[in-house]
């Protein structure tokens, strides 16, 4: 939706804005081309729930890397174009782009977090979200959005982002006169978010596992990183029974995951819990959340005749 050839820019010119007022400009012709994406998500799912996790990458990810920046600036210099306007405009990312370095972008500024920083992010999104939806449904066609908040880790996180959606929601169906049936939810990705999930519950309508994340944050592993240097060698030696990317943990990510369902029943006995990511098309770790009665499984489209065979066995008890 974003890193396409046309958008990537607009994009960009949003990251590299100082202000909110510079950061608008950019963000109402992204939410041209949202709406047009929506809009042809929901028609091609009409009368099915569509899961629209909001975004989540950390910005640095669209823009260039820095060494990429810098050898176009050298380029340019060589040229005799170092004041040049796109000498300028390659310095402003370049800049950027430092600013937004971490050390470990996958605990850092990301998911829900530049929805509380940037509001107007995710504000641009929800609008983008309700007004397809309410396109649609003034044509008779049946939209039932399901809105995910990434990396919630606290009770406040959930409660603006809940309130958040309401607004905008409201604000839409008020100006197209229409009514959207809706759910809000969070990925369950990080150990808190588990241990907390009685206190999520009260503004989350659904949880979805994000596995991939809660297995990488609950064992202290970068994926990347484990499986390139030392996982297959821990699996070969016994020292792990299996590499927890592939075959969910249950004996400490589960545990967390069984935490969480049994604390968050109880406050909102209707939500809907299900798990995403790589583990949602692997057997025995379907059989996993069958045991723990989660709803739903959702992995990669490659997996889903062998995710429907495995929820299949795990409700006759073929495997566990």
């Amino acid at each position: 939706m974003f890193m396409a050839a046309e958008r990537l820019p607009v994009m960009q010119e949003m990251i590299i804005a100082s202000t909110r007022e510079e950061r608008l400009i950019p963000l109402e012709k992204l939410q041209v081309m949202q709406r047009e994406d929506f809009e042809g998500i929901f028609e091609a799912m009409a009368g099915f729930p569509v899961t629209i996790r909001l975004l989540d990458p950390p910005l640095h990810e669209f823009l260039p890397k820095q060494d990429e920046l810098k050898k176009e600036l050298e380029l340019l210099a060589s040229q005799g174009k170092e004041k040049a306007p796109e000498a300028d405009a390659l310095r402003l990312k370049l800049a950027k782009a430092a600013a937004l370095h971490e050390n470990n972008p996958m605990l850092g500024f990301r998911g829900c977090r530049l929805g509380m920083i940037y509001p107007e992010i995710y504000e641009m999104q929800l609008r983008a979200i309700f007004q397809a939806a309410c396109s649609l449904a003034a044509k008779g066609i049946k939209v039932i959005p399901d809105i995910m908040m990434p990396l919630v880790g606290t009770k406040e996180e959930m409660t603006r982002l809940r309130a958040m959606t309401e607004r905008i929601a409201s604000e839409q169906m008020e100006a197209f006169g229409s009514r959207i049936h809706y759910l809000v939810g969070t990925m369950i990705e990080v150990p808190r978010a588990a241990l907390v999930a009685d206190q999520l519950a009260e503004s989350a309508e659904f949880f979805s596992f994000g596995t991939n994340d809660l297995s990488q944050t609950t064992f202290g592993y970068s994926r990347d990183d484990a499986e390139g240097k030392f996982l297959a060698e821990y699996v070969r030696l016994g020292i792990l029974p299996a590499n927890p990317f592939h075959t969910l943990d249950r004996d400490g990510v589960g545990q967390l995951m069984s935490i969480a369902v049994e604390k968050s029943r109880p406050v909102r006995p209707a939500i809907q819990i299900g798990i995403c990511g790589e583990h949602g098309g692997e057997p025995t770790s379907i059989a996993f959340c069958h045991s723990l009665g989660l709803r739903y499984v959702s992995c990669s489209p490659f997996r889903v005749p062998i995710a429907r065979l495995a929820a299949a066995h795990s409700a006759l008890g073929l495997i566990r």
